[in-house]
């Protein structure tokens, strides 16, 4: 499955999951750029990267911006000399009972899981056509988007709203040469899930922790997610072994939700 000298851009980049897809496909032989909202954290990927042996660049860009998502790409192509895989990771969470839910929690989400995919969409597929390229758009949806969530609602809504947004993208530009595809992470110990976890324990009153426990305590291989489980499925879909699929949001949970 070599990507060897391809060019990837990865959004939120800096920790996680981007981290660890974009450490990933640099050991799968690619050139990364890493794009995030904090120059610290894209510095420390970078040297890793580095260190691996591949080419890399940061960019700061707030994904919610489709003006910034653009500009990345660019940068990406005018740096790196070449623009072949755009994965579109970067997102945030909402924790909280839809009755409480306010009109800035919901454009504030929204901006980031939603319209940063889309404008990732958008930017990648118009640089592969500019440049004739059969390239891949890869995007973050989650167990949330094949299944809605108490309590997670509207982070729901928006992870169903990625999985429509790559199967409509599929549809259209696939003759063009461009594959689109999900990939859709469980319970993975990021520090997003330990925001997660603080925030239904001070809505529900229980304990930090046993929130985690109770999803963990779900996954049929028994153990909690790793970003390098992740970034495993991410490097198939990067990869050309996956070349005949498209408008796919694949379940890579351990065994928590069956689709």
């Amino acid at each position: 499955m070599s990507i060897t000298g391809k060019v990837v851009l990865v959004t939120g980049a800096g920790q996680g999951i981007g981290r660890g897809i974009a450490l990933r496909l640099a050991q799968d032989g690619a050139d990364i750029a890493l794009v995030d909202l904090d120059q610290t954290k894209l510095d420390a990927v970078a040297d890793e990267i580095r260190e691996i042996g591949r080419r890399t660049t940061t960019f700061i860009a707030d994904v919610s911006d489709r003006d910034q998502v653009h500009a990345s790409v660019e940068h990406a192509y005018s740096t790196l000399g070449g623009f072949d895989i755009i994965v579109n990771n970067a997102g945030i969470a909402l924790v909280g009972p839809l009755s409480d839910v306010t009109p800035s929690d919901v454009a504030k989400i929204w901006s980031v899981n939603v319209d940063g995919v889309l404008w990732g969409i958008q930017a990648g597929a118009a640089k592969f056509k500019e440049l004739g390229r059969r390239g891949k758009i890869i995007n973050a949806s989650s167990i949330a988007g094949h299944d809605g969530f108490a309590m997670l609602g509207v982070y729901s809504a928006t992870k169903f709203a990625v999985r429509a947004l790559t199967q409509a993208a599929a549809k259209e530009y696939a003759s063009d040469g461009i594959t689109v595809n999900a990939y859709c992470p469980g319970v993975v110990g990021t520090d997003m899930w330990v925001t997660i976890d603080k925030r239904f324990s001070e809505l529900t009153g229980a304990p930090e922790g046993e929130t985690y426990d109770k999803f963990v305590g779900g996954i049929a291989l028994g153990r909690a997610e790793t970003p390098d489980d992740v970034a495993g499925f991410v490097s198939y879909l990067a990869g050309p072994d996956s070349d005949y699929m498209t408008g796919q949001a694949g379940l890579i949970d351990g065994g928590l939700v069956y689709r």
